[in-house]
């Protein structure tokens, strides 16, 4: 089935008088007194973990008035709920050399940039040691990663193929923190964004990648019409500050990209 040109006419008509509708909301709210009401909120695990704690913490303090409800789900589920209305903002990803989807009904603001790493157990150290190294001493290695279908998982599994291997992946989630896991204990190598670690030091071993790949983009995402809402310009002034005072995790691996590695602190050898 497809619309007929009168249809398609109908629909682009439509998506204008939603707009207009989110810009006369916005109005309203902003000839209000105070910020109050309801914002709902979707962000993706790792924002939720970094960020989100205090950005309520920065409203709680600025907005009493303002009730924010949050929902920790995925950008591929978040961006269609957002324009189902089921949301009105979402935090979202973007991963190298895959550009999200920029629907017409959809804003997007710039949040930060998060560096991505290779996180290795203690046990593959040793393959990664001495000139020359790189991602493709562990083309044999068990790899966890998101699901086939996702962001993540299509940008991981091109950077290894770019290594010249197809990676052995024996775990899938979405729980980064069970990939965090699953390295901790050796089971396999994984990547993971710094926001994992919100400032902490970093409990494996962490090797930087190549810089064009090895940064992804977060960003809000809200309906067309509304990003001057009192409430949503107010969540998302918190967000961006709790974004800039986060600080890189403090890592006891190091060295450069795809050179040697440091020894580890006393015990962790």
């Amino acid at each position: 089935m497809r619309l007929t040109a009168q249809a398609e006419i109908l629909v682009a008509h439509t998506e204008a008088v939603l707009e207009r509708l989110e810009r006369a909301e916005a109005d309203l709210a902003a000839s209000l007194e105070g910020i109050s009401g309801v914002l709902r909120v979707a962000a993706f695990q790792t924002a939720a973990l970094a960020l989100v704690p205090a950005t309520l913490t920065r409203l709680r303090e600025a907005h009493p008035g303002l009730r924010v409800e949050i929902t920790q789900t995925e950008p591929e589920t978040a961006l269609p709920a957002l324009v189902a209305r089921d949301f009105d903002l979402v935090i979202a990803e973007e991963y190298p050399d895959d550009p999200a989807a920029r629907p017409a009904e959809i804003e997007q603001a710039e949040l930060c940039r998060d560096e991505l790493r290779l996180a290795v157990p203690r046990s593959a150290l040793r393959r990664l040691d001495g000139p020359g190294a790189s991602l493709e001493r562990l083309a044999d290695h068990p790899w966890v990663m998101e699901p086939a279908g996702t962001a993540s998982r299509r940008w991981a599994t091109t950077l290894c193929r770019r290594a010249g291997f197809e990676p052995d992946v024996r775990f899938e989630s979405t729980d980064l923190l069970l990939h965090l896991r699953l390295v901790e204990e050796g089971h396999a190598a994984a990547f993971l964004p710094d926001l994992v670690w919100d400032g902490r030091t970093a409990s494996v071993a962490l090797r930087p990648l190549p810089e064009e790949q090895g940064v992804r983009r977060l960003f809000t995402a809200v309906r067309r019409g509304s990003g001057r809402h009192p409430a949503v310009r107010a969540y998302r002034d918190a967000l961006l500050a709790a974004a800039e005072a986060r600080t890189r995790p403090r890592m006891w691996g190091g060295g450069g990209r795809f050179r040697g590695w440091e020894r580890p602190p006393e015990g962790l050898d």
